[in-house]
């Protein structure tokens, strides 16, 4: 039996498993995915018939969203991402970071190349995480953080070729450095997250071999983010 509220305070709400807060979440959380994967923003309207709800329930999922900075409407009154969603990726890497650090740290090794885990971030690749081999004389200095477009280099065309399912590696020479040679596949099977593993190096690598290790290596990047 409930106790009575306290004089001046509102009653508790009852919790209701699987209820109608669950289903608003739920709702919610399908209105930022749907607005995540239209770039050019959605109409209230589209909104409500991809979600199979009405405009008016729509508008009620919009306001405690736009409240936390995860929707905004632009100037032709489309949805579309907040920053909100932007800071709650900046503090989501570490942790990817360090999901993947065991399994790049045994590619470096494997390949005596420059392992890296590239995130798409605004468009472009972004080193995430960068580990050097320990053994190799000479190796590629890849810095944490550096950008490139994902047309150029293994990381970013590897990140492409995943986009359409295709899992098999990325091989490239030169793209982004002069010189350099790179390897890279998809890491695939993780929700939210566009990325890929590979390796880099300063001379050309074994095909065959590399493209195992950094397959490998993606899997088990995938396992441990999932």
């Amino acid at each position: 039996m409930n106790s009575p509220a306290a004089p001046g305070t509102d009653p508790p709400r009852p919790v209701v498993p699987g209820g109608e807060t669950a289903q608003t979440l739920d709702r919610g959380l399908r209105l930022l995915h749907l607005v995540a994967d239209a770039p050019g923003g959605l109409t209230v309207t589209e909104a409500a018939n991809r979600l199979g709800i009405g405009r008016a329930a729509v508008y009620r999922l919009v306001g405690p969203l736009a409240g936390h900075g995860m929707l905004r409407r632009d100037a032709a009154g489309r949805l579309r991402l907040g920053a909100g969603v932007l800071h709650l990726a900046r503090r989501a890497q570490p942790l990817l970071a360090e999901g993947a650090l065991p399994a790049l740290r045994r590619l470096a090794e494997q390949a005596g190349a420059t392992a890296h885990l590239t995130v798409v971030e605004g468009g472009e690749g972004v080193a995430l995480a960068v580990v050097e081999p320990s053994w190799t004389s000479f190796h590629v200095a890849y810095r944490t953080g550096a950008r490139h477009p994902l047309e150029r280099g293994a990381a970013g065309q590897a990140i492409l070729a995943g986009r359409s399912g295709a899992a098999g590696p990325v091989s490239t020479a030169g793209e982004l450095q002069p010189g350099a040679y790179g390897v890279a596949a998809p890491v695939l099977g993780v929700p939210g997250l566009e990325a890929s593993v590979g390796v880099v190096a300063l001379a050309p690598l074994d095909a065959e071999a590399v493209s195992a290790q950094v397959l490998a290596a993606a899997t088990a990047i995938a396992d441990a983010l999932r």
